[in-house]
């Protein structure tokens, strides 16, 4: 079963291409895909998540990121953000430092752009696989390669009302292996398209609605559509659902004024619900205010 496993991971990715990982709370996880959201908040905001894909299915994708970002004088925004993602025999981790120019729009809309570089450090054990042919030399040793990428974005928003994310976090193409017209590990383009608004309900409640679009060159779009209740600045609940994938629910605790944890459930819809049914992502934001820089209200994105 293993070594079935790993073939069928691999020949997906040959075919393909490597995609970036998925999140199903990416309203709190916005600095790993767009740059530009660097220093949009007060202070310094640290984030964490971990997401376990199709469970129950071995060799299943498994993305741990995290991502620190602030404000740095009156315009500018600076940011380290990292992620971990394995898939099989495959594992990649990516490191940025994060750049964003803020500039007004009007009186209370900003416009970010934003720049990321840093460098992609990529895994693949082919020879842990299981092989019916262990002298096939395509598996005979691991590889290891680091290359460069370099990312952009834009956020435009009002704080705590509403934002508009367009960003490429990754710009630069690279092929880990090629082997006759086979590759593994090879990268592609993506374009992340994100909104959200905040509505007043009153003064205990708030409704969130957010979207987001995923388009890979040479892949297909993956587009998610989420709804969530903010209630009494302590518990938000939400439900979602991503295009021909999954139903989503959410729940997210204001434990304390700067530190924020949340859980998604995705219940699979797609053809692998034969094999797994479930896809599970925790989140831990935690916020450093800085003198004299002491948020009155909790921060909605």
């Amino acid at each position: 079963m293993k070594k079935l496993v790993y073939i069928v991971f691999l020949v997906f990715i040959g075919v393909q291409a490597q995609q970036d990982p998925q999140y199903t709370q990416y309203m709190y996880n916005m600095n790993v895909v767009n740059p530009a959201y660097a220093g949009s908040t007060e202070g310094v905001a640290i984030g964490a998540l971990y997401r376990s894909q199709w469970v129950g299915l071995e060799g299943a994708p498994t993305t741990g990121t995290l991502a620190i970002h602030s404000p740095v004088g009156k315009n500018v925004g600076l940011g380290l953000s990292l992620i971990s993602d394995e898939v099989g025999p495959v594992k990649e981790t990516n490191a940025y430092v994060d750049f964003s120019y803020t500039i007004p729009v009007g009186t209370t809309t900003k416009l970010a752009f934003g720049l990321k570089a840093g460098a992609t450090f990529h895994d693949i054990g082919l020879t842990q696989i299981d092989l019916v042919d262990p002298n096939d030399p395509f598996f005979a040793q691991n590889i290891n390669e680091t290359t460069p990428n370099i990312g952009a974005g834009l956020y435009f928003y009002k704080p705590n009302k509403f934002y508009i994310s367009a960003s490429m976090p990754n710009i630069l193409n690279s092929v880990h292996l090629d082997a006759n017209g086979f590759k593994i590990g090879s990268e592609t383009q993506h374009f992340f398209g994100a909104v959200g608004y905040v509505f007043d309900l009153s003064e205990d409640f708030k409704l969130k609605p957010h979207a987001l679009a995923k388009v890979a060159f040479d892949a297909p779009v993956s587009f998610d559509v989420n709804l969530n209740l903010f209630m009494y600045d302590f518990v938000e609940v939400g439900a979602g659902y991503r295009l021909d994938d999954s139903f989503s629910g959410m729940i997210n605790f204001l434990v304390a004024p700067n530190l924020r944890i949340g859980y998604a459930y995705d219940t699979i819809q797609s053809q692998l619900d034969v094999v797994t049914n479930s896809s599970h992502e925790i989140f831990i934001n935690f916020d450093i205010n800085l003198p004299r820089k002491v948020s009155r209200s909790p921060r909605y994105f």
